[in-house]
Order: C-alpha cells, then sequence, then structure tokens
C-alpha cells in the first residue's frame, strides 16, 4: 500500500483539471445553480473524451478496470470543483453496487451475472446511461436501511418483480436513466436483491437541497416492475461509497486553503497584505496540517484494497472509518475559514465560496456523520466507549 500517486494518476488529474478550469469555472457553476445544476455537456466531455464513467467497470465489460485509487483522483478534481456532474453517484455508487451484484468485479462470467447487468454496465461504462442507488444519501454503511426500504412482491418471469415503497433523498435520481433499487433480503444486516427500474417507472420529485450543485430528491415506487440483478451487500457498498467521498471532501478543503491563501495575500488593509498578520498566518497554518491530514486519511481509505479488483473491492473498514471521521468536519472548518477570511466578499452570492460551504456541510452527513464513524472506528478498535462494560 503507498499513498503516493503513481504517474497514470497524475495523469488523469491533470486531464480532468483542464476540463474543469476550461468548461466549469466557479462562475458558471455559480451561474447554473438556480436554474439548472447539472451540466450534461460536461459529463459528455468527461464520460467520453476522459473516460471518467467507466473507470470502475471491468475491461470485459467496456470499462477501465480501475481501482478505486483512480477514481479517488478524479472526485478530488471534482471536489475542487463542485462540478455538477453525476460521477459519484452513477459512476462511483450505483456502478459499484452493479459490479458487486452481477458477479462482474473480476472480469469473469460468474453465477449472478445477468444479461440486463451486464448490458447496463456497459452503457455506464460509455456514459450513455446514468444511474442512481436507490437509497437515501444520508444512509450509512452502519445503518444500511436507514428510512423505509423499498418491498417487492408479485415476482413475474424472467426475473422481474413488482417494486413498492418511497425513498427520501436519493442523490443523483433527477438525472439518472435508471434507478439500481436494493431490497432487503430475509436474513439481518445489508444483504440485498437490486433490481433496475427505469426513470419512467418510477415518480422521482425534486426536494430543497443544502448543496445546490447536488441535488437530491424523492423517488416513489408504485408497483414499478424491477429487473432482478443480482444479490448485493448493501453496507459494503455504503462503506465504498464513503471511503470515495473522503476524496471529494480533501478537494473542497483543497480549493478553499488554496483560493483563501492567493486572496489573503493579495487583500490589503493598514497598507500590508491581510496574510501578514500573525493570527491569519496561525489560522491558514493550521488549517494547512488539517488538509495534509486529511490527504492521507483519504489516500489510506482508497489504498488499502484487496489489489487487482476492479473498483478495489473490499475497501478496509478502519481506514473508511478513519478518513470519514476526520475529513467530513476538516472540509467544513475550511470552507468555514474560506468564508471568514475572505471578509465581507465571502459572505456575498457572488462569491462561490459558498457553493464549497455547502457541499461541505452536506458531505458531512452523507453516508454517515463523522459521529457514525468515530463510534464504528472504536468499536472496530476495540477501544470501548464511556459507560461501556
Amino acid at each position: 500500500m503507498t499513498l503516493l500517486y503513481s504517474e497514470v494518476e497524475e495523469e488523469l488529474r491533470a486531464a480532468v483539471r483542464a476540463v474543469l478550469a476550461d468548461r466549469c469555472p466557479p462562475a458558471a457553476v455559480l451561474a447554473r445553480v438556480e436554474s439548472e445544476p447539472y451540466d450534461p455537456g460536461l459529463w459528455k466531455t468527461l464520460a467520453g473524451e476522459i473516460g471518467v464513467a467507466g473507470l470502475l467497470v471491468p475491461e470485459a465489460h467496456g470499462g477501465a478496470g480501475a481501482t478505486a485509487s483512480e477514481a479517488a483522483v478524479v472526485l478530488e478534481e471534482l471536489g475542487r470543483g463542485v462540478a455538477p456532474v453525476p460521477f459519484f453517484t452513477s459512476s462511483v455508487l450505483a456502478t459499484y453496487a452493479l459490479v458487486r451484484a452481477t458477479g462482474t468485479g473480476a472480469g469473469e462470467t460468474a453465477a449472478g451475472e445477468t444479461a440486463a447487468g451486464v448490458g447496463l454496465l456497459r452503457g455506464l461504462a460509455e456514459g450513455r446511461v446514468t444511474a442512481a442507488l436507490a437509497v437515501p444519501f444520508a444512509a450509512s454503511p452502519y445503518r444500511p436501511w436507514h428510512g423505509s426500504p423499498v418491498s417487492s412482491g408479485e415476482p413475474g418471469g424472467g426475473g422481474e418483480a413488482l417494486l413498492s415503497g418511497s425513498v427520501r433523498s436519493v442523490a443523483g435520481a433527477d438525472v439518472a436513466d435508471v434507478l439500481l433499487v436494493p431490497v432487503p433480503g430475509a436474513s439481518a444486516g445489508g444483504s440485498a436483491t437490486l433490481y433496475a427500474v427505469e426513470r419512467d417507472a418510477a415518480a422521482v420529485q425534486a426536494v430543497p437541497s443544502l448543496d445546490l450543485t447536488r441535488p437530491v430528491a424523492t423517488v416513489t415506487l408504485d408497483g414499478a416492475p424491477g429487473t432482478r440483478l443480482g444479490v448485493v451487500d448493501l453496507a459494503e457498498v455504503l462503506r465504498f461509497g464513503a471511503g470515495l467521498l473522503a476524496s471529494e471532501q480533501l478537494g473542497v478543503a483543497e480549493w478553499c486553503l488554496e483560493t483563501t491563501l492567493a486572496y489573503v495575500k493579495e487583500r490589503h488593509q493598514f497598507a500590508r497584505p491581510v496574510g501578514s498578520f500573525q493570527a491569519v498566518k496561525h489560522r491558514l497554518a493550521d488549517l494547512w496540517l488539517d488538509v495534509v491530514r486529511a490527504r492521507a486519511a483519504a489516500r489510506g481509505a482508497v489504498s488499502a484494497s484487496e489489489e487487482g479488483a476492479p473498483g478495489g473491492a473490499g475497501l478496509d473498514p478502519v481506514a473508511v472509518a478513519v478518513a470519514q471521521a476526520w475529513n467530513g468536519g476538516v472540509a467544513v472548518h475550511a470552507a468555514e475559514e474560506a468564508l471568514q477570511l475572505h471578509g465581507g466578499i465571502g459572505m456575498t452570492w457572488e462569491h462561490p465560496v459558498h457553493l464549497f460551504l455547502k457541499r461541505a456541510k452536506a458531505g458531512e452527513i452523507a453516508l454517515g456523520t463523522p459521529g457514525d464513524h468515530r463510534e464504528a472506528l472504536a468499536s472496530l478498535a476495540g477501544v470501548p466507549g464511556p459507560g461501556a462494560e
């Protein structure tokens, strides 16, 4: 395991950063958020020309067969730009769930693989199709069935079933072509049967979201036909997502630190740069240390994975808990410091810092809060909490 970036990862970072600098500057994101947050043109470029949509799809099914480390690099850059594209919701969460459900993680045909699942994987890899995992964005690896799960009934032929239920706060559902709906298994825990439901067969209602660049929606199914894709461990899928989300949070924190540092060098008060005051220096030095630790935590989460498996199957639960326990708070703290040290301009709608603060706050409670991950970390490390026997 190494926390350093490989040459391939740095090349991927450079390609994504160049596209975002040209097509997705903060001013462009700010101009879209009140009307149509998602940018389909930008997503088409990232998915088709750079191939980010198929990173976690096995090569046998048209993807790159990459690991979590490569996907994490893309998320860092998307976090730095609060890019309004469905990479995390479609190409990470939904794609990983589908890979695990169809048994294609090793690029070989498995007993659980279905023709529908493989066809969907190819569409996702090419960027022709986007998907969303129909679980609340607040669900965690430790409470995978947060909220009311969907139920299945009256199974039809060919592995189909009729699905009913409502799922709130589903990220990416409003722009998804296909919804991947997990239905609880008979046994306790996170085991679920994964079904594919066409977007037109479900009622998707967008709801107010703190993060204007990543809308959420309520998905309602009323006897919607679903195609069975296989069995998946929902807790594992959410753990994988949480581990990757730490890299996006790192990108948010890095942008806030770098932008604020540049600002305090230029902004003058009392005939000297604001950044020359010792109090400001200390705050930014402390923030730099926090961001460096966040980078180590994020890299540790995606590096401690099963080698050779597309998507980096089997992220270490301890490494993921460490990354989320730290990075969620660091991203929020970095955004808050950026807003305060920008002074009056930071409080205005015209400055993009509020987009990063909202992305950080929304990410902090997504896929488990820092408190949830600290509690899990204590249990995983065998450290009893206060009052425990």
